[in-house]
């Protein structure tokens, strides 16, 4: 296996950018230190039912099996019993409702603030719902506060469009609750927002979880939904009582670039929250027709016929719920799907938050090595009964205090750990290449935000120091191939701006066999410490096999050229035969893979391919008869753009039986907005064909 590493300043990135129940003056406090473990503990007996009365030295608490003492102690009794809407006197009719709070309220981490109260969020997330889902969502809740709130229930709202708003801290007040979910905002989408916005990615470092945004950056990639989530759970996260949140959507779905480490990320920052995810998704249930409804436009080919369209339709409706049914299982809560009731999820989730304990205690282990914690809670009064509660933590780790060694072993726990940091966003695409009939090119490409520059030059840094730590195994978990990397960046005022404004890319290549793979990337960032973590599995055709289809590689998109010597921190310099044999590189100039599928209107679009073992024309073995060419569909599914068809004959010299497709076409005259890219490729003597699809975006 051999390996070549660049990196380089890539395009512009876009712009990223409840009342609260007063304690008694017999309320105890606790001191605020650090190491402050909360644990909320469920106890039931054979039947199900809470088991109430229990003391605090009934407990015992063993992180890592060492036992804890118990500091912070309370019982949570829940009433299950819809409390009737109060009569409402003339006068009481005639007062304005409160201005609603739209922070979290917080006081010393780990005092118990909300005393026998079952804490709901409402978390509606827009950028994943149509307008009807918007609005049965909103019926949903409006229903919950006629029919279902009980007197013990304090509920708060949170919007996701582009960004995680808090729309009302939590409260009781069914009239300020109904007004805020009556005037959501219907129809809002996070449609390009942002697109044309060019300022910092960041903006004002307010120390706020980083949440991304609906720019170029991830503008198809859904893990923005996920680091929503991640970052609603932080906001939720100084509250020590359980919390169960309730997620309108119409399903998560996947788009090849998705971050598996963003979903382990977003679950564990539940668990250490102590919330519960009770995703529900308000399309309902689903019976769409085979090809679609009159909405859609009908499909190619005999699919609609043979049902392999239908198959195709109910694929992606249930890779769409997936990640749901994960997020409610990994966390505590449950899904809620394909039902029309959609009030019904939400009786689900506040009938599951019953009775518990509240227990605390400061961990004898001080370290703050990042190191998982496991916590282990038994019953010493000798009762049977089941106890349910997060099964550990991760400790915090100081980034300022590590030594040189400590940061370098920090990676190598970080590649390992089966918590993810995605405290820096990334991007990862990985493709493949036959460069023979049993090894495969695999170029991998990581996209980090400027932003991440920006903040470590207002920190006062002159030089930052990017670590790269990349690791594939195989079907069997055995490692086929290794990136360990680092590359400096200098800082100064005049471009600290600029850098914040402009994305970095970073670009391996591997040699492998066919098969299906799993990567970890890790990336950091050495002034903040940030670190970022991508997951994703991947597999390699083995191409050498007869196919019915057209054998084709992966498709690259790009939008810039770089010469090959203007590369920085080339790990590995290219031989003429390795630059030959490499797509990527045309001449002297290496192709530098889009991967957000982000394009402006000022830049030409570049695609590149491989066609495999097409039939040789009979009046020439040494040429083949392919013919390719290019569509662009905008949203209504109407024909925006063509090109070709394009005639591909020759055979690549280093690459056999390679028909090498390269197109580029110039986009000033494309309306900004989506598309969906189909090539047509055919080979015209072997009879063969392959139409692959992908979505893109024209920004202006």
């Amino acid at each position: 296996m051999r390996a070549f590493i660049a990196i380089a300043l890539v395009l512009p990135l876009l712009a990223q950018q409840a009342a609260q129940t007063p304690t008694t003056p017999t309320t105890p406090t606790f001191t605020a230190r650090s190491n402050l473990v909360i644990v909320d503990v469920t106890v039931r007996d054979k039947a199900g039912k809470p088991i109430e009365g229990l003391k605090q030295s009934d407990f015992s608490v063993l992180e890592n099996g060492k036992p804890q003492k118990v500091s912070v102690f309370e019982y949570q009794k829940l009433s299950n019993d819809p409390e009737p809407p109060a009569t409402l006197s003339l006068s009481d009719q005639l007062v304005l409702p409160e201005t609603p709070k739209t922070t979290i309220s917080t006081h010393t981490p780990g005092e118990i603030q909300y005393h026998g109260k079952r804490l709901i969020v409402f978390y509606f997330d827009f950028s994943s719902m149509g307008i009807p889902e918007q609005l049965r969502a909103q019926d949903a809740g409006l229903d919950y506060l006629n029919k279902q709130i009980t007197k013990d229930d304090l509920v708060a709202i949170m919007l996701y469009t582009s960004e995680v708003q808090i729309l009302s801290d939590f409260t009781s007040d069914r009239e300020v609750l109904g007004n805020i979910i009556r005037q959501l905002p219907i129809g809002e989408m996070s449609e390009l927002a942002g697109l044309a916005d060019t300022d910092d990615a960041n903006g004002e470092d307010t120390g706020a979880a980083f949440v991304a945004d609906e720019t170029e950056f991830n503008i198809f990639n859904t893990d923005q939904k996920l680091a929503a989530l991640e970052q609603a759970s932080r906001m939720l996260s100084a509250l020590p009582e359980k919390k169960a949140l309730i997620y309108f959507s119409s399903g998560v779905s996947k788009t090849g670039i998705d971050n598996q480490a963003q979903l382990e990320a977003s679950i564990n920052a539940a668990m250490k929250a102590n919330v519960a995810i009770y995703p529900i998704d308000a399309r309902g249930l689903m019976a769409d027709p085979p090809g679609g409804g009159a909405s859609k436009a009908a499909s190619r080919g005999t699919g609609i016929f043979n049902g392999s369209v239908y198959n195709s339709q109910r694929a992606q409706i249930n890779d769409s719920q997936e990640t749901l049914v994960t997020l409610a299982e990994d966390t505590g809560g449950r899904a809620f799907l394909d039902s029309n009731d959609i009030a019904g999820g939400v009786k689900n989730a506040q009938q599951d938050l019953r009775s518990y304990y509240i227990l605390g205690y400061y961990s004898t282990n001080a370290a703050e090595d990042g190191k998982y914690r496991r916590i282990t809670v038994k019953l010493t009064n000798g009762i049977q009964a089941r106890l349910e509660h997060r099964p550990g933590y991760w400790a915090s780790k100081t980034w300022q205090k590590m030594s040189g060694s400590d940061k370098e072993q920090q990676l190598k726990e970080a590649i390992a750990a089966g918590d993810p940091i995605t405290d820096l966003p990334l991007a990862l695409q990985v493709d493949y290449f036959r460069v023979s009939p049993t090894a495969y090119f695999v170029p991998v490409s990581v996209k980090i935000p400027g932003s991440v520059v920006a903040l470590a030059a207002k920190g006062g840094a002159s030089v930052t120091q990017f670590d790269f730590l990349g690791q594939i195994q195989d079907e069997t978990h055995a490692v086929v191939g290794n990136v360990r990397d680092f590359i400096k960046i200098k800082l100064d005022e005049d471009k600290a701006a600029a850098a914040g404004r402009r994305s970095f890319q970073y670009n391996a290549g591997f040699t492998l066999e066919p098969g299906r793979y799993r990567m970890k990337f890790l990336v950091r960032e050495n002034v903040t410490g940030k670190m970022g973590t991508f997951e994703t599995s991947f597999t390699i055709p083995d191409l050498a096999a007869d196919t019915s289809g057209l054998k084709m590689s992966s498709i690259v998109w790009s939008s810039q050229r770089e010469p090959i010597k203007a590369a920085v921190g080339v790990a590995e310099r290219f031989s003429q035969r390795e630059a030959a044999a490499n797509p990527l590189i045309v001449g002297d100039e290496k192709l530098v893979p889009n991967i957000t599928h982000v394009f402006r209107r000022n830049q030409n679009l570049y695609v590149t391919f491989d066609v495999y073992d097409a039939q040789a024309d009979p009046a020439n073995a040494r040429e083949r008869r392919v013919k390719v060419s290019m569509d662009l569909f905008n949203q209504k599914g109407a024909k925006a753009f063509e090109i070709g068809p394009l005639d591909e004959k020759d055979l690549a010299q280093t690459r056999p039986e390679t028909v090498a497709v390269k197109i580029q076409v110039p986009l000033k005259d494309l309306t900004p907005g989506r598309y969906t890219c189909q090539f047509n490729v055919i080979d015209e003597v072997g009879r063969k064909f392959a139409f692959p699809r992908a979505p893109i975006v024209i920004a202006p």
